[in-house]
């Protein structure tokens, strides 16, 4: 079974074949190590490219109220808002912040789901990062009822 960090790698060498066989609009999608390594929901989407950070309601992050397994959190982050270059998905209380990295062009619909490990209840951020650098952000808490990480 591989772990996240395994298939974040994996999805980078994929990027990587796929830029250098021809399919350049993939290159960029490349693995965003130090975005994936910060430690806070701020320090995230500034490693992303986002500026300025404004709560918005035309961002929404799906999530359970309360999660009974924290090692498979259902989450999603949408938006119909023009101009997003970025949509995160984070976890305010993991080690690591961002859970998941999604680029989006005005010709996909960003509204993007996934899994994600919880080790203990916390807020759920999705942040839209726009073409201009700000970043709208919508935050929705989860309680966690049995440990994901180390447990």
């Amino acid at each position: 079974m591989q772990n996240r960090r395994e298939t974040l790698k994996q999805s980078a060498v994929v990027a990587g074949l796929l830029a250098t066989a021809g399919f350049p609009q993939f290159a960029h999608a490349a693995f965003n190590k130090v975005a994936f390594d910060a430690k806070s929901v701020q320090d995230a989407a500034k490693a992303a490219g986002a500026t300025s950070l404004t709560e918005s309601k035309d961002v929404t992050i799906i999530g359970p109220d309360i999660a009974e397994n924290g090692a498979v959190v259902p989450l999603g982050a949408s938006t119909a808002l023009p101009g997003v270059k970025q949509l995160l998905i984070m976890v305010e209380k993991n080690p690591s912040a961002l859970v998941a990295m999604f680029y989006v062009t005005d010709t996909v619909d960003a509204n993007f789901s996934t899994r994600a490990k919880m080790g203990q209840s916390s807020d759920v951020y999705a942040v839209a990062i726009m073409n201009d650098g700000k970043a709208l952000w919508a935050k929705k808490e989860v309680k966690v009822t049995l440990g994901g990480c180390g447990g």
